[in-house]
């Protein structure tokens, strides 16, 4: 539209650029303007102002509402201003924060920040800051009867030329040297058998036996402890004349190739799961042992269905041709059409003693996993994978036969 059609229209004939715009209207002031207008401008016609001095009416800015704010919420308010606007704010200090100068314990004061060694922290267990390995919580060793303190002094642990305690719990990984301490003060920790709870004590750690809440702590670093996931077609030998795959074709990318390890027990060839791998031969001898009872856990895959009456039979033990067998538990895992899924539970180390039992009650097995043995299990670990335990599982391992 033209200069003139814009003084000519009914807008501008009575509001911005008309002729009666400086006109006053009575006694009402002007909304928006000072008093009722501002005088003073020239003859302008339409022409916009050029300042103060021209025809356009000064228009005072609307005075902005300041909002207020409670100065003793002011941090609040501030830190959900800066989340509303997705702007990074400034971290308050910890005096700064509400509740910081009200005293411990009070309503709305801070909570203080749990120690680390504080009971219920993960640092306040053996190994409990261990990244690799599983957690297997608390040892229980059954039949292990803890003597009295008074049975044997502790100036007797006493060596001289040997090394502090809680400076040997420390660099075995055990946890920091302050939290070794906490634990010696409590009562945790036991050397050859006694409790001790003086931090002055020092001991020979080349032949100290060390428990910590009766795990123990292999301070050996020559030995090696380590879990093979078995695939079905390998023998359970390091060498195999006949050329089969065997154990020792796995080892030759790990780092322990240069030690002598030998396999803790067998799987027949066609059985798969794990097989622990170590060169502690105590323990070997130990696990492998009928009086130690060491538990092994199996999933059995059968055809199905699978008639009730067949686990208890099994647990109350079947005749085989070297003498009478039976499982420790009995647990129907899944089942689908034409297969049923078992877990098995025994102690025995008889040759293809599970095969052999199955085979008994008629019902042959079509595929044959071990996933535990003792407190060791294999987990997630892949199938022809080789993986070193944790310190924290070589502790309960050891605690399973009483070492």
């Amino acid at each position: 539209m033209t200069q003139a059609g814009r003084q000519g229209s009914p807008r501008n004939s009575s509001g911005r650029g008309g002729a009666d715009r400086n006109k006053p209207q009575g006694n009402t002031p002007r909304r928006g303007t000072a008093g009722g207008g501002f005088s003073g401008g020239s003859s302008g016609g339409g022409q916009r102002g050029q300042g103060f001095g021209s025809d356009r009416p000064h228009r005072a800015p609307k005075p902005r509402e300041e909002r207020f704010v409670d100065p003793d919420l002011a941090g609040s308010q501030q830190a959900g201003a800066s989340e509303r606007t997705n702007k990074p704010s400034s971290r308050k200090s910890a005096a700064r924060k509400p509740g910081a100068k009200k005293a411990p314990g009070t309503p709305g004061a801070l909570k203080p920040k749990p120690r680390t060694g504080a009971p219920g922290a993960a640092a306040s267990r053996a190994f409990g800051s261990e990244r690799f390995g599983q957690n297997l919580g608390p040892v229980r060793k059954p039949g292990r009867k803890k003597r009295p303190r008074a049975d044997v002094p502790q100036s007797e642990l006493h060596d001289a030329d040997g090394v502090r305690l809680q400076k040997v719990m420390a660099s075995a990984g055990v946890a920091s040297r302050r939290v070794c301490e906490e634990m010696i003060a409590e009562g945790r920790v036991e050397v050859d058998g006694q409790v001790v709870t003086e931090l002055g004590v020092r001991i020979d750690p080349t032949t100290a036996v060390i428990h910590v809440d009766g795990l123990r702590i292999q301070l050996d670093e020559n030995l090696v402890y380590m879990v093979f996931n078995k695939p079905k077609g390998v023998v359970s030998t390091m060498e195999d004349p006949d050329g089969r795959p065997c154990i020792s074709d796995f080892l030759k990318n790990n780092k322990n190739t240069g030690e002598r390890l030998f396999h803790v027990g067998r799987l027949d060839v066609a059985t798969e799961g794990l097989l622990l791998l170590t060169n502690d031969g105590e323990l070997a001898n130990r696990l492998t042992h009928p009086s130690y009872e060491v538990p092994k856990t199996y999933l059995v895959q059968v055809r199905g269905p699978f008639p009730q009456g067949i686990g208890a039979q099994l647990k109350a033990g079947v005749e085989l041709e070297d003498g009478p067998a039976a499982v420790d538990s009995f647990r129907l895992v899944d089942s689908t059409p034409g297969h049923v899924l078992i877990e098995v539970v025994l102690h025995s180390g008889k040759n293809r003693i599970v095969r052999r039992m199955f085979d008994a009650v008629g019902f042959p097995v079509q595929r044959l996993v071990r996933v535990k043995v003792g407190p060791i299990g294999l987990g997630d670990q892949r199938q022809g994978s080789i993986r070193n335990l944790g310190k924290q599982e070589v502790g309960h391992l050891l605690a399973s036969v009483g070492l």
